[in-house]
Protein backbone atom coordinates (compact mmCIF):
# COMPACT_ATOMS: atom_id res chain seq x y z
CA UNK A 1 0.00 0.00 0.00
CA UNK A 2 1.25 3.59 -0.94
CA UNK A 3 2.19 6.19 1.44
CA UNK A 4 -0.63 8.35 0.13
CA UNK A 5 -3.51 5.39 0.40
CA UNK A 6 -2.18 4.97 4.25
CA UNK A 7 -2.69 8.88 4.09
CA UNK A 8 -6.09 8.68 2.49
CA UNK A 9 -7.19 5.67 4.63
CA UNK A 10 -5.77 7.41 7.89
CA UNK A 11 -8.40 10.48 7.07
CA UNK A 12 -11.24 8.75 5.96
CA UNK A 13 -10.94 6.99 9.76
CA UNK A 14 -10.55 10.22 11.37
CA UNK A 15 -14.04 10.75 10.06
CA UNK A 16 -16.09 8.01 10.28
CA UNK A 17 -14.37 6.49 13.98
CA UNK A 18 -16.44 9.89 15.82
CA UNK A 19 -19.12 8.66 13.85
CA UNK A 20 -19.29 5.05 15.19
CA UNK A 21 -18.28 6.34 18.66
CA UNK A 22 -21.42 8.22 18.56
CA UNK A 23 -24.23 5.60 17.12
CA UNK A 24 -22.16 3.05 19.81
CA UNK A 25 -22.98 5.58 22.45
CA UNK A 26 -26.55 5.95 21.41
CA UNK A 27 -26.43 2.23 21.34
CA UNK A 28 -25.65 2.03 25.15
CA UNK A 29 -28.50 4.24 26.06
CA UNK A 30 -30.86 2.31 24.50
CA UNK A 31 -29.12 -1.25 25.52
CA UNK A 32 -29.29 0.11 29.40
CA UNK A 33 -32.60 1.49 29.00
CA UNK A 34 -34.12 -1.47 27.88
CA UNK A 35 -32.22 -3.51 30.21
CA UNK A 36 -33.31 -1.35 33.04
CA UNK A 37 -37.59 -2.79 31.80
CA UNK A 38 -36.07 -6.13 31.31
CA UNK A 39 -34.58 -6.97 34.95
CA UNK A 40 -37.02 -5.39 36.89
CA UNK A 41 -39.64 -7.37 35.08
CA UNK A 42 -37.71 -10.64 35.88
CA UNK A 43 -37.48 -9.64 39.51
CA UNK A 44 -41.03 -9.39 39.13
CA UNK A 45 -41.84 -12.40 37.50
CA UNK A 46 -43.50 -10.95 34.64
CA UNK A 47 -42.87 -13.39 31.70
CA UNK A 48 -40.41 -11.39 28.94
CA UNK A 49 -40.68 -13.05 25.37
CA UNK A 50 -38.00 -11.39 23.65
CA UNK A 51 -35.32 -8.79 24.38
CA UNK A 52 -33.96 -6.80 21.51
CA UNK A 53 -30.97 -5.07 20.55
CA UNK A 54 -31.41 -2.87 17.93
CA UNK A 55 -34.43 -2.92 15.63
CA UNK A 56 -35.09 -4.49 11.66
CA UNK A 57 -34.29 -7.75 10.50
CA UNK A 58 -32.04 -10.18 13.38
CA UNK A 59 -28.96 -11.00 12.56
CA UNK A 60 -28.84 -13.28 15.63
CA UNK A 61 -31.57 -14.97 17.87
CA UNK A 62 -31.20 -17.26 20.78
CA UNK A 63 -33.71 -18.70 22.78
CA UNK A 64 -33.16 -19.53 26.56
CA UNK A 65 -36.24 -20.36 28.93
CA UNK A 66 -39.12 -18.57 28.03
CA UNK A 67 -36.97 -15.12 25.89
CA UNK A 68 -35.82 -14.81 22.80
CA UNK A 69 -32.67 -12.34 22.89
CA UNK A 70 -32.26 -10.98 19.60
CA UNK A 71 -29.28 -8.87 17.67
CA UNK A 72 -31.26 -6.81 14.80
CA UNK A 73 -29.37 -4.90 12.07
CA UNK A 74 -30.40 -1.34 12.76
CA UNK A 75 -28.42 -0.36 16.25
CA UNK A 76 -30.44 2.94 16.79
CA UNK A 77 -33.19 1.09 18.94
CA UNK A 78 -34.28 -2.28 21.16
CA UNK A 79 -37.48 -3.01 22.84
CA UNK A 80 -38.15 -5.23 25.93
CA UNK A 81 -41.76 -6.94 25.06
CA UNK A 82 -43.44 -8.67 27.70
CA UNK A 83 -46.52 -11.06 27.66
CA UNK A 84 -49.71 -8.42 28.10
CA UNK A 85 -47.75 -5.66 27.86
CA UNK A 86 -50.31 -4.19 25.16
CA UNK A 87 -53.34 -6.52 25.38
CA UNK A 88 -55.01 -8.55 27.88
CA UNK A 89 -53.81 -12.16 28.51
CA UNK A 90 -54.55 -14.96 31.08
CA UNK A 91 -51.13 -15.68 31.91
CA UNK A 92 -51.03 -14.96 35.64
CA UNK A 93 -47.08 -13.65 35.08
CA UNK A 94 -48.41 -11.23 31.81
CA UNK A 95 -47.61 -7.39 32.54
CA UNK A 96 -51.08 -6.29 32.44
CA UNK A 97 -51.82 -8.81 35.56
CA UNK A 98 -48.85 -7.66 37.87
CA UNK A 99 -49.74 -5.38 40.19
CA UNK A 100 -49.89 -1.40 39.24
CA UNK A 101 -46.66 -0.92 41.50
CA UNK A 102 -44.71 -3.17 39.90
CA UNK A 103 -45.77 -2.48 36.40
CA UNK A 104 -44.66 1.39 37.75
CA UNK A 105 -41.28 -0.09 38.88
CA UNK A 106 -40.79 -1.96 35.72
CA UNK A 107 -42.03 0.97 33.17
CA UNK A 108 -39.76 3.71 35.46
CA UNK A 109 -36.60 1.85 35.40
CA UNK A 110 -35.47 2.75 31.98
CA UNK A 111 -35.21 5.94 32.53
CA UNK A 112 -33.96 5.95 36.00
CA UNK A 113 -31.06 4.17 34.64
CA UNK A 114 -30.23 6.62 31.96
CA UNK A 115 -30.42 9.15 34.57
CA UNK A 116 -27.96 6.52 36.71
CA UNK A 117 -25.57 6.39 33.18
CA UNK A 118 -25.50 10.17 33.00
CA UNK A 119 -24.38 10.40 37.13
CA UNK A 120 -21.64 8.08 36.19
CA UNK A 121 -20.48 9.74 33.46
CA UNK A 122 -20.24 13.08 35.40
CA UNK A 123 -18.10 11.11 37.71
CA UNK A 124 -15.74 10.53 34.73
CA UNK A 125 -15.40 13.77 33.77
CA UNK A 126 -14.41 15.41 37.00
CA UNK A 127 -12.48 12.41 37.27
CA UNK A 128 -10.21 13.05 33.71
CA UNK A 129 -9.84 16.94 33.86
CA UNK A 130 -7.03 18.53 34.37
CA UNK A 131 -7.89 21.20 36.77
CA UNK A 132 -9.54 20.86 40.26
CA UNK A 133 -13.24 20.11 40.93
CA UNK A 134 -15.42 23.37 40.40
CA UNK A 135 -17.72 24.52 43.68
CA UNK A 136 -20.07 27.55 44.32
CA UNK A 137 -17.78 29.05 46.98
CA UNK A 138 -16.29 32.90 45.98
CA UNK A 139 -12.69 32.12 46.64
CA UNK A 140 -11.60 35.54 45.08
CA UNK A 141 -12.70 38.82 42.55
CA UNK A 142 -10.70 40.31 40.07
CA UNK A 143 -9.23 43.74 40.37
CA UNK A 144 -11.97 44.80 38.10
CA UNK A 145 -14.55 43.70 40.00
CA UNK A 146 -18.06 45.09 40.20
CA UNK A 147 -19.62 42.62 42.12
CA UNK A 148 -17.28 42.83 45.22
CA UNK A 149 -18.15 46.05 45.85
CA UNK A 150 -22.20 45.26 46.04
CA UNK A 151 -22.14 43.10 48.77
CA UNK A 152 -20.61 39.49 47.94
CA UNK A 153 -17.31 38.73 49.63
CA UNK A 154 -14.77 35.96 49.40
CA UNK A 155 -16.07 32.80 51.45
CA UNK A 156 -19.51 33.00 50.31
CA UNK A 157 -20.89 29.90 49.05
CA UNK A 158 -23.21 30.87 46.23
CA UNK A 159 -27.04 29.20 47.51
CA UNK A 160 -29.33 30.82 45.11
CA UNK A 161 -29.49 32.82 42.31
CA UNK A 162 -32.93 34.75 41.25
CA UNK A 163 -34.11 32.81 43.83
CA UNK A 164 -33.44 29.42 41.77
CA UNK A 165 -30.98 26.91 43.91
CA UNK A 166 -27.52 26.43 42.91
CA UNK A 167 -26.36 22.70 43.33
CA UNK A 168 -23.11 23.04 41.58
CA UNK A 169 -20.62 25.05 39.47
CA UNK A 170 -22.67 24.24 36.47
CA UNK A 171 -25.67 26.54 37.83
CA UNK A 172 -23.27 29.74 37.98
CA UNK A 173 -22.86 30.01 34.17
CA UNK A 174 -26.62 28.73 33.29
CA UNK A 175 -28.34 30.70 35.73
CA UNK A 176 -26.64 33.66 35.06
CA UNK A 177 -26.77 33.35 31.02
CA UNK A 178 -30.53 33.22 31.40
CA UNK A 179 -30.90 36.22 32.88
CA UNK A 180 -32.19 39.29 30.99
CA UNK A 181 -31.26 42.46 33.17
CA UNK A 182 -27.70 41.44 34.41
CA UNK A 183 -29.13 42.57 38.02
CA UNK A 184 -28.85 39.41 40.11
CA UNK A 185 -30.55 38.68 43.33
CA UNK A 186 -28.23 36.07 45.35
CA UNK A 187 -28.66 33.98 48.67
CA UNK A 188 -25.37 33.42 50.11
CA UNK A 189 -24.11 30.94 53.09
CA UNK A 190 -21.70 33.36 55.41
CA UNK A 191 -20.06 32.48 58.71
CA UNK A 192 -22.73 29.45 58.70
CA UNK A 193 -25.91 31.98 58.08
CA UNK A 194 -28.13 32.73 55.14
CA UNK A 195 -27.41 36.04 53.85
CA UNK A 196 -29.61 37.91 50.90
CA UNK A 197 -27.50 39.99 48.70
CA UNK A 198 -29.86 41.85 45.89
CA UNK A 199 -29.42 43.26 42.76
CA UNK A 200 -26.05 42.55 42.11
CA UNK A 201 -25.37 44.35 39.09
CA UNK A 202 -22.54 42.58 36.59
CA UNK A 203 -20.78 44.51 33.63
CA UNK A 204 -21.49 43.20 30.12
CA UNK A 205 -19.37 42.41 27.10
CA UNK A 206 -20.43 43.70 24.05
CA UNK A 207 -22.29 40.10 22.26
CA UNK A 208 -24.38 41.00 26.04
CA UNK A 209 -22.91 38.43 28.24
CA UNK A 210 -22.42 38.68 31.57
CA UNK A 211 -18.93 39.09 32.94
CA UNK A 212 -18.21 37.06 35.58
CA UNK A 213 -15.84 38.64 37.99
CA UNK A 214 -14.83 36.36 40.62
CA UNK A 215 -13.32 32.99 40.98
CA UNK A 216 -14.67 29.47 42.61
CA UNK A 217 -12.83 27.61 44.98
CA UNK A 218 -11.90 24.19 43.23
CA UNK A 219 -11.70 20.43 45.12
CA UNK A 220 -8.44 18.33 44.86
CA UNK A 221 -9.76 15.81 42.83
CA UNK A 222 -9.98 12.88 45.15
CA UNK A 223 -11.85 9.96 44.61
CA UNK A 224 -14.54 11.39 47.31
CA UNK A 225 -14.15 14.72 45.89
CA UNK A 226 -15.58 13.02 42.48
CA UNK A 227 -17.85 11.00 43.92
CA UNK A 228 -19.74 13.50 46.18
CA UNK A 229 -20.12 16.24 43.26
CA UNK A 230 -21.49 13.57 40.90
CA UNK A 231 -25.02 13.77 41.61
CA UNK A 232 -25.43 17.52 42.57
CA UNK A 233 -23.33 18.23 39.06
CA UNK A 234 -26.12 15.87 37.62
CA UNK A 235 -28.68 17.62 38.90
CA UNK A 236 -27.71 21.04 37.97
CA UNK A 237 -27.57 19.43 34.43
CA UNK A 238 -30.85 17.66 34.33
CA UNK A 239 -32.24 21.25 35.29
CA UNK A 240 -30.70 22.67 32.13
CA UNK A 241 -32.42 20.45 30.23
CA UNK A 242 -35.91 21.30 31.86
CA UNK A 243 -35.17 25.08 31.99
CA UNK A 244 -34.20 24.85 28.09
CA UNK A 245 -37.31 22.95 27.57
CA UNK A 246 -39.17 25.34 29.06
CA UNK A 247 -37.64 27.54 27.06
CA UNK A 248 -38.92 25.80 23.67
CA UNK A 249 -41.98 25.75 24.90
CA UNK A 250 -42.23 29.86 25.56
CA UNK A 251 -41.24 30.54 22.25
CA UNK A 252 -37.57 31.64 23.31
CA UNK A 253 -35.64 28.85 20.82
CA UNK A 254 -37.32 27.55 17.92
CA UNK A 255 -37.59 23.70 16.21
CA UNK A 256 -34.15 24.82 14.31
CA UNK A 257 -32.50 25.23 18.03
CA UNK A 258 -33.62 21.20 18.50
CA UNK A 259 -31.76 18.59 17.41
CA UNK A 260 -32.33 14.94 16.96
CA UNK A 261 -30.35 11.85 16.55
CA UNK A 262 -28.28 12.51 13.06
CA UNK A 263 -27.60 16.43 14.66
CA UNK A 264 -26.33 15.19 18.22
CA UNK A 265 -24.30 12.31 16.47
CA UNK A 266 -22.70 15.15 14.86
CA UNK A 267 -21.70 16.93 17.89
CA UNK A 268 -20.91 13.86 19.43
CA UNK A 269 -18.47 13.28 16.82
CA UNK A 270 -17.18 17.03 16.15
CA UNK A 271 -16.75 16.66 20.51
CA UNK A 272 -14.98 13.52 20.33
CA UNK A 273 -12.14 14.86 17.50
CA UNK A 274 -11.75 17.61 19.66
CA UNK A 275 -11.07 16.17 22.48
CA UNK A 276 -8.41 13.69 21.10
CA UNK A 277 -6.68 16.83 19.59
CA UNK A 278 -7.04 19.10 22.77
CA UNK A 279 -5.92 15.67 24.58
CA UNK A 280 -9.11 17.03 26.98
CA UNK A 281 -11.70 14.50 27.22
CA UNK A 282 -13.41 15.45 29.85
CA UNK A 283 -15.56 17.69 27.29
CA UNK A 284 -16.95 14.81 25.66
CA UNK A 285 -18.25 12.99 28.79
CA UNK A 286 -19.70 16.22 30.00
CA UNK A 287 -21.99 16.05 26.92
CA UNK A 288 -22.51 12.56 26.83
CA UNK A 289 -23.81 12.68 30.53
CA UNK A 290 -25.76 15.74 29.36
CA UNK A 291 -27.39 13.12 26.50
CA UNK A 292 -27.79 10.37 28.82
CA UNK A 293 -29.68 12.79 31.10
CA UNK A 294 -31.47 14.20 28.59
CA UNK A 295 -33.08 11.13 27.23
CA UNK A 296 -33.41 9.95 30.52
CA UNK A 297 -35.75 13.24 31.55
CA UNK A 298 -37.33 13.37 28.18
CA UNK A 299 -38.57 9.43 28.64
CA UNK A 300 -39.96 10.12 31.74
CA UNK A 301 -42.08 13.18 30.66
CA UNK A 302 -45.91 12.47 31.03
CA UNK A 303 -46.28 12.37 27.37
CA UNK A 304 -48.26 9.84 25.32
CA UNK A 305 -45.70 7.10 23.71
CA UNK A 306 -43.43 8.24 26.26
CA UNK A 307 -42.89 5.56 29.45
CA UNK A 308 -43.50 8.49 31.28
CA UNK A 309 -47.19 8.77 29.65
CA UNK A 310 -47.75 4.81 30.75
CA UNK A 311 -46.32 6.08 34.17
CA UNK A 312 -49.29 8.65 34.15
CA UNK A 313 -51.81 6.46 33.93
CA UNK A 314 -50.15 3.99 36.03
CA UNK A 315 -50.37 6.78 38.67
CA UNK A 316 -54.01 7.23 38.19
CA UNK A 317 -54.73 3.52 38.23
CA UNK A 318 -53.11 3.25 41.79
CA UNK A 319 -54.70 6.71 43.02
CA UNK A 320 -57.95 5.17 41.59
CA UNK A 321 -58.02 1.78 42.12
CA UNK A 322 -58.81 1.02 38.70
CA UNK A 323 -57.41 1.36 35.48
CA UNK A 324 -58.13 3.76 32.33
CA UNK A 325 -59.91 1.05 29.94
CA UNK A 326 -56.83 -0.01 27.62
CA UNK A 327 -58.95 1.08 24.37
CA UNK A 328 -58.65 4.70 25.37
CA UNK A 329 -54.88 4.84 26.48
CA UNK A 330 -54.01 3.14 23.28
CA UNK A 331 -55.47 5.87 21.22
CA UNK A 332 -54.28 8.40 23.43
CA UNK A 333 -50.76 6.80 23.06
CA UNK A 334 -51.45 5.77 19.60
CA UNK A 335 -52.06 9.58 18.77
CA UNK A 336 -48.76 10.27 21.00
CA UNK A 337 -46.85 8.17 19.09
CA UNK A 338 -47.79 9.96 15.86
CA UNK A 339 -46.75 13.06 16.80
CA UNK A 340 -44.05 12.20 17.90
CA UNK A 341 -43.10 10.78 14.87
CA UNK A 342 -43.49 13.62 13.17
CA UNK A 343 -41.52 15.89 15.29
CA UNK A 344 -38.68 13.58 14.52
CA UNK A 345 -38.97 13.66 10.91
CA UNK A 346 -39.04 17.29 11.52
CA UNK A 347 -36.46 17.61 13.72
CA UNK A 348 -33.83 15.03 11.51
CA UNK A 349 -34.87 17.21 8.12
CA UNK A 350 -33.66 20.24 9.90
CA UNK A 351 -30.72 17.97 10.80
CA UNK A 352 -29.74 16.98 6.98
CA UNK A 353 -30.39 20.50 6.40
CA UNK A 354 -27.92 22.17 8.66
CA UNK A 355 -25.32 19.71 7.51
CA UNK A 356 -25.77 20.68 3.90
CA UNK A 357 -25.07 24.18 4.88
Amino acid sequence: MSAISLVSAAAVWGKVWPILLAILFFGLIIVFHELGHFVFAKLFKVQVNEFSIGMGPALFKKKKGETQYSLRLFPLGGYVSMEGEDDESENERAFCNAKAWKRFIIIAAGGVINLIMGVILVAVMFAVRDDYIGTTEIVNFYETSVTSEQGLQEGDVIKKINGKAVFSEFDLGFLLARDKDGVIDYVVERNGEKVEVNAVAFEKTESGSLILDFSILGLEKTPWNVIKSAAPASISIGRIVWLSLFDLITGQYGLSDLSGPIGTVGVIADTAQAAVVQTDYSSLFLMLALIAINIGLFNLLPLPALDGGRLFFLFIEMIFRKPVPRKYEGWIHAVGLALLLLLMVVISFSDILKLIR
